[in-house]
């Protein structure tokens, strides 16, 4: 980017662009709960990307026209491999929605900053700390606890579940494995923004990453044969706003952010994902989290906090 754009980037600072990412991406769950009561979830994947591309486009188009055609084969990989993580990313949790409550999806889906530290020695070359193990105990009793809080319950002090069995074969458990497999598709996604940022504009980057997803989650659709028309008004207004605020605004910031800061201290930002989440849909949908679901998902933040290091990171960002 040219010297105009770095100065203009530079007014707003990396904390400002991830707070409003956080405030954008929390709206998503309640969007999408609102579209799947008619409409698919590999369809509202497909539509929130396939919008968000062309809604960047002429962005792209116009501002890294020459740009394109200097990306070196190797920064292409690595968005094709960011682009097709998003894609699954999106396939896997917003499908999970369908099964699981909105708390337990997004605290799952958060468990992104974990496998950030984990997998940062392999593709980031930082090392694995002891704090990072002890985080990922923490995490993995809360994930536990989340998974099966709605066939296990407290009665007379103690505590009664209702089997094995019956417990493997609910739906809820079915979407809480799809919320945590989007977590490590997003982690994936993360790392891989981060590799590549500092090469490509933000135009350009959101642009390809975005269209890449988009034509991934369109071939689900393809395959599936799931049908694109015939949906009310409102159905397809619900995906026209996911695809404006928390993709176009949302994660927008989480990539512009990420030319400036760790991969780990971005990701850091979506634990104040679900606190909105868990809000808005306590509000407009009346789901309360039960008492298990709140413990389990406070042990698995307090486990992310632990093993990325939070006053470390924040100390990195500040010198970037």
């Amino acid at each position: 980017m040219g010297s105009k754009d770095e100065t203009t980037e530079r007014r707003f600072t990396p904390i400002i662009g991830l707070f409003l990412g956080i405030l954008a991406v929390s709206t998503a769950s309640l969007f999408i709960r609102f579209a799947q009561v008619e409409v698919p979830s590999i369809v509202i994947a497909a539509g929130r990307l396939t919008i968000a591309t062309l809604v960047l486009a002429p962005f792209a188009l116009k501002k890294g026209a020459g740009e394109f055609k200097q990306i070196s084969r190797s920064d292409w990989l690595i968005l094709a491999l960011a682009g097709s993580l998003l894609g699954f990313h999106f396939a896997t949790w917003i499908t999970s929605l369908e099964y699981t409550s909105v708390a337990s999806s997004v605290v799952l889906v958060t468990t992104a900053p974990l496998w950030v530290a984990l997998f940062s020695p392999l593709l980031l070359k930082e090392k694995i700390t002891t704090r990072v193990v002890i985080g990922l105990v923490i995490s993995v009793c809360g994930s536990f606890i989340v998974g099966v809080s709605s066939s296990c319950e407290i009665i007379d002090h103690s505590l009664s579940c209702r089997g094995l069995g019956d417990l493997l074969n609910r739906n809820y458990l079915l979407g809480n494995i799809l919320a945590l497999a989007g977590a490590f598709f997003s982690a994936g996604y993360l790392m891989a923004g981060r590799r590549v940022r500092n090469a490509v504009s933000l135009p350009v980057y959101t642009f390809s990453v975005y269209g890449i997803a988009a034509l991934i989650l369109c071939l689900m659709v393809a395959i599936s044969g799931a049908r694109i028309s015939g949906y009310s008004s409102f159905s397809y207004l619900w995906i026209i706003v996911l695809a404006l605020i928390p993709q176009v605004i949302g994660h927008s910031a989480f990539n512009w952010a990420l030319k400036y800061l760790p991969a780990s201290y971005v990701s850091i930002a979506l634990l104040g994902e679900p606190i909105g989440t868990v809000l808005l849909a306590y509000l407009f949908l009346k789901e309360a989290p039960t008492t298990a679901e709140m413990f389990g998902g406070i042990l698995i933040l307090t486990g992310i906090i632990v093993s990325t290091q939070l006053a470390q990171i924040r100390r990195n960002g500040r010198a970037a």
